[in-house]
Protein backbone atom coordinates (compact mmCIF):
# COMPACT_ATOMS: atom_id res chain seq x y z
CA UNK A 1 0.00 0.00 0.00
CA UNK A 2 1.26 3.47 -0.86
CA UNK A 3 0.69 6.65 1.13
CA UNK A 4 1.49 9.88 -0.71
CA UNK A 5 1.76 13.01 1.43
CA UNK A 6 1.58 16.45 -0.13
CA UNK A 7 3.28 18.98 2.16
CA UNK A 8 5.73 21.86 2.39
CA UNK A 9 8.81 22.26 4.59
CA UNK A 10 7.72 25.72 5.81
CA UNK A 11 4.36 24.42 7.03
CA UNK A 12 4.21 23.78 10.79
CA UNK A 13 1.09 21.65 10.47
CA UNK A 14 3.01 19.48 8.01
CA UNK A 15 5.63 18.82 10.69
CA UNK A 16 2.87 17.99 13.20
CA UNK A 17 1.15 15.84 10.60
CA UNK A 18 4.33 13.90 9.92
CA UNK A 19 4.64 13.00 13.60
CA UNK A 20 0.99 12.04 13.88
CA UNK A 21 1.19 9.90 10.77
CA UNK A 22 4.30 8.17 12.10
CA UNK A 23 2.44 7.43 15.32
CA UNK A 24 -0.46 5.93 13.36
CA UNK A 25 1.83 3.93 11.11
CA UNK A 26 3.67 2.48 14.11
CA UNK A 27 0.38 0.93 15.26
CA UNK A 28 -0.73 -0.25 11.81
CA UNK A 29 -0.68 -4.02 11.53
CA UNK A 30 0.65 -3.94 7.95
CA UNK A 31 3.16 -1.12 8.40
CA UNK A 32 5.96 -3.12 6.78
CA UNK A 33 3.94 -3.20 3.58
CA UNK A 34 3.37 0.56 3.41
CA UNK A 35 5.41 2.76 1.07
CA UNK A 36 5.45 6.44 2.05
CA UNK A 37 6.17 9.02 -0.66
CA UNK A 38 6.48 12.75 0.01
CA UNK A 39 4.95 14.94 -2.71
CA UNK A 40 5.71 18.60 -3.43
CA UNK A 41 3.45 21.50 -2.50
CA UNK A 42 4.71 25.09 -2.33
CA UNK A 43 2.59 27.24 -0.04
CA UNK A 44 3.95 30.29 -1.85
CA UNK A 45 5.71 29.62 -5.18
CA UNK A 46 6.54 33.34 -5.43
CA UNK A 47 8.29 33.49 -2.05
CA UNK A 48 11.73 35.13 -1.94
CA UNK A 49 14.83 33.18 -0.95
CA UNK A 50 14.34 34.42 2.61
CA UNK A 51 11.44 36.37 4.08
CA UNK A 52 11.94 39.53 6.06
CA UNK A 53 10.39 40.12 9.48
CA UNK A 54 9.23 37.82 12.23
CA UNK A 55 6.62 35.10 11.90
CA UNK A 56 4.26 36.64 14.46
CA UNK A 57 4.23 40.04 12.75
CA UNK A 58 3.53 38.48 9.36
CA UNK A 59 0.76 36.35 10.88
CA UNK A 60 -0.82 39.47 12.40
CA UNK A 61 -0.63 41.32 9.10
CA UNK A 62 -2.02 38.49 6.97
CA UNK A 63 -5.08 37.79 9.13
CA UNK A 64 -5.63 41.35 10.32
CA UNK A 65 -5.47 40.46 14.00
CA UNK A 66 -3.71 42.29 16.85
CA UNK A 67 -0.14 41.27 17.55
CA UNK A 68 -1.17 39.83 20.93
CA UNK A 69 -3.67 37.53 19.22
CA UNK A 70 -1.05 36.41 16.72
CA UNK A 71 1.32 35.69 19.60
CA UNK A 72 -1.36 33.56 21.25
CA UNK A 73 -1.81 31.63 18.00
CA UNK A 74 1.91 30.96 17.85
CA UNK A 75 1.94 29.83 21.47
CA UNK A 76 -0.87 27.35 20.76
CA UNK A 77 1.06 25.88 17.85
CA UNK A 78 4.21 25.69 19.97
CA UNK A 79 2.32 23.74 22.64
CA UNK A 80 0.91 21.44 19.97
CA UNK A 81 4.45 20.79 18.79
CA UNK A 82 5.52 20.01 22.34
CA UNK A 83 2.71 17.45 22.58
CA UNK A 84 4.12 15.71 19.50
CA UNK A 85 7.74 15.87 20.68
CA UNK A 86 8.68 18.72 18.32
CA UNK A 87 10.47 21.88 19.41
CA UNK A 88 8.85 24.50 17.16
CA UNK A 89 10.65 27.83 17.40
CA UNK A 90 8.84 30.50 15.42
CA UNK A 91 11.22 33.07 16.86
CA UNK A 92 14.04 31.40 14.93
CA UNK A 93 12.22 30.45 11.73
CA UNK A 94 13.70 31.88 8.52
CA UNK A 95 11.30 30.63 5.83
CA UNK A 96 11.73 31.27 2.15
CA UNK A 97 11.20 29.75 -1.27
CA UNK A 98 10.97 25.95 -1.08
CA UNK A 99 11.18 24.90 -4.74
CA UNK A 100 14.81 23.76 -4.39
CA UNK A 101 14.03 21.98 -1.13
CA UNK A 102 11.40 19.94 -2.94
CA UNK A 103 13.90 19.08 -5.66
CA UNK A 104 16.25 17.71 -3.01
CA UNK A 105 13.40 15.69 -1.54
CA UNK A 106 13.01 14.15 -4.99
CA UNK A 107 16.70 13.33 -5.03
CA UNK A 108 16.20 11.71 -1.63
CA UNK A 109 13.44 9.55 -3.11
CA UNK A 110 15.74 8.43 -5.91
CA UNK A 111 18.51 7.60 -3.42
CA UNK A 112 16.30 5.86 -0.86
CA UNK A 113 16.58 8.50 1.89
CA UNK A 114 13.55 10.67 1.14
CA UNK A 115 12.07 10.54 4.64
CA UNK A 116 15.42 11.49 6.17
CA UNK A 117 15.72 14.48 3.83
CA UNK A 118 12.16 15.60 4.59
CA UNK A 119 12.72 15.29 8.34
CA UNK A 120 16.02 17.16 8.19
CA UNK A 121 14.50 20.06 6.27
CA UNK A 122 11.55 20.38 8.65
CA UNK A 123 13.76 20.34 11.74
CA UNK A 124 16.12 22.88 10.18
CA UNK A 125 13.22 25.21 9.46
CA UNK A 126 11.23 25.03 12.67
CA UNK A 127 13.71 24.04 15.36
CA UNK A 128 17.07 25.36 14.22
CA UNK A 129 16.03 28.46 12.27
CA UNK A 130 18.15 27.66 9.22
CA UNK A 131 17.46 29.78 6.08
CA UNK A 132 15.72 27.03 4.13
CA UNK A 133 15.72 28.82 0.79
CA UNK A 134 19.50 29.28 0.57
CA UNK A 135 21.61 26.94 -1.53
CA UNK A 136 24.45 26.45 0.96
CA UNK A 137 21.99 25.63 3.71
CA UNK A 138 20.27 23.08 1.51
CA UNK A 139 23.55 21.43 0.55
CA UNK A 140 24.59 21.10 4.19
CA UNK A 141 21.22 19.63 5.15
CA UNK A 142 21.24 17.24 2.20
CA UNK A 143 24.61 15.85 3.27
CA UNK A 144 23.44 15.52 6.88
CA UNK A 145 20.44 13.53 5.62
CA UNK A 146 22.62 11.10 3.69
CA UNK A 147 22.88 12.58 0.19
CA UNK A 148 26.11 13.06 -1.72
CA UNK A 149 27.34 16.65 -1.58
CA UNK A 150 28.44 16.85 -5.22
CA UNK A 151 25.18 15.40 -6.47
CA UNK A 152 23.12 17.75 -4.27
CA UNK A 153 25.08 20.73 -5.59
CA UNK A 154 24.60 19.57 -9.16
CA UNK A 155 20.85 19.26 -8.66
CA UNK A 156 20.60 22.76 -7.21
CA UNK A 157 22.82 24.25 -9.91
CA UNK A 158 20.63 22.89 -12.69
CA UNK A 159 16.99 22.08 -13.31
CA UNK A 160 16.94 18.41 -12.37
CA UNK A 161 13.64 17.37 -10.74
CA UNK A 162 12.05 20.73 -11.59
CA UNK A 163 9.55 19.06 -13.90
CA UNK A 164 8.72 16.46 -11.26
CA UNK A 165 8.01 19.10 -8.62
CA UNK A 166 5.75 21.05 -10.97
CA UNK A 167 3.96 17.87 -12.02
CA UNK A 168 3.20 16.99 -8.41
CA UNK A 169 1.88 20.47 -7.74
CA UNK A 170 -0.32 20.24 -10.81
CA UNK A 171 -1.55 16.85 -9.62
CA UNK A 172 -2.40 18.37 -6.24
CA UNK A 173 -4.59 20.93 -7.99
CA UNK A 174 -6.26 18.19 -10.02
CA UNK A 175 -7.04 16.33 -6.79
CA UNK A 176 -8.51 19.48 -5.27
CA UNK A 177 -5.76 19.88 -2.67
CA UNK A 178 -5.58 23.49 -1.50
CA UNK A 179 -3.99 23.03 1.92
CA UNK A 180 -1.37 20.77 3.42
CA UNK A 181 -0.61 18.29 4.78
CA UNK A 182 -2.84 16.11 2.62
CA UNK A 183 -2.59 12.32 2.74
CA UNK A 184 -3.60 10.12 -0.19
CA UNK A 185 -3.80 6.46 0.78
CA UNK A 186 -3.49 3.96 -2.05
CA UNK A 187 -5.24 6.49 -4.33
CA UNK A 188 -8.41 5.51 -2.47
CA UNK A 189 -8.69 7.93 0.46
CA UNK A 190 -7.80 11.59 0.77
CA UNK A 191 -7.17 12.86 4.28
CA UNK A 192 -6.86 16.64 4.75
CA UNK A 193 -4.92 18.23 7.58
CA UNK A 194 -2.78 17.05 10.49
CA UNK A 195 -5.39 14.61 11.75
CA UNK A 196 -5.16 12.80 15.07
CA UNK A 197 -3.21 9.51 14.85
CA UNK A 198 -6.37 7.52 15.59
CA UNK A 199 -8.07 9.04 12.54
CA UNK A 200 -5.10 8.26 10.33
CA UNK A 201 -4.90 4.72 11.68
CA UNK A 202 -8.59 4.16 10.93
CA UNK A 203 -8.04 5.34 7.36
CA UNK A 204 -5.03 3.06 6.90
CA UNK A 205 -7.04 0.09 8.12
CA UNK A 206 -10.07 0.89 5.99
CA UNK A 207 -7.94 1.53 2.91
CA UNK A 208 -6.19 -1.80 3.45
CA UNK A 209 -9.54 -3.59 3.59
CA UNK A 210 -11.22 -1.63 0.79
CA UNK A 211 -8.50 -1.14 -1.79
CA UNK A 212 -9.40 -0.23 -5.37
CA UNK A 213 -11.70 2.78 -4.93
CA UNK A 214 -11.10 6.32 -6.20
CA UNK A 215 -9.78 9.14 -4.06
CA UNK A 216 -12.36 10.53 -1.64
CA UNK A 217 -11.88 12.92 1.28
CA UNK A 218 -12.04 11.89 4.90
CA UNK A 219 -15.09 13.01 6.87
CA UNK A 220 -13.15 14.98 9.47
CA UNK A 221 -12.55 18.71 9.07
CA UNK A 222 -9.19 20.02 7.89
CA UNK A 223 -8.65 22.86 10.34
CA UNK A 224 -5.08 21.82 11.09
CA UNK A 225 -3.59 22.59 7.71
CA UNK A 226 -1.70 25.38 5.94
CA UNK A 227 -2.90 27.42 2.98
CA UNK A 228 -0.92 30.28 1.48
CA UNK A 229 2.43 31.59 2.64
CA UNK A 230 1.72 31.52 6.38
CA UNK A 231 -0.52 29.36 8.56
CA UNK A 232 -3.39 30.27 10.84
CA UNK A 233 -2.06 28.40 13.85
Amino acid sequence: MRVEIWSDVVCPWCYIGKRRFESALERFEHRDEVEVVWRAFELDPAAPVEREGGYTARLSSKYGVPLAEAEAMVERMTRTGDDEGIDIRFDRARPGNTFDAHRLIHLGLERGVQDAVKERLLAATFTEGRPIGRTETLVDLAVEAGLDEDEARAVLAGDRFAAEVRAEEQEARALGISGVPFFVVDRAYGVPGAQHPDVLLDVLREAWDQRGATVRPADEAADEACEGDICAV
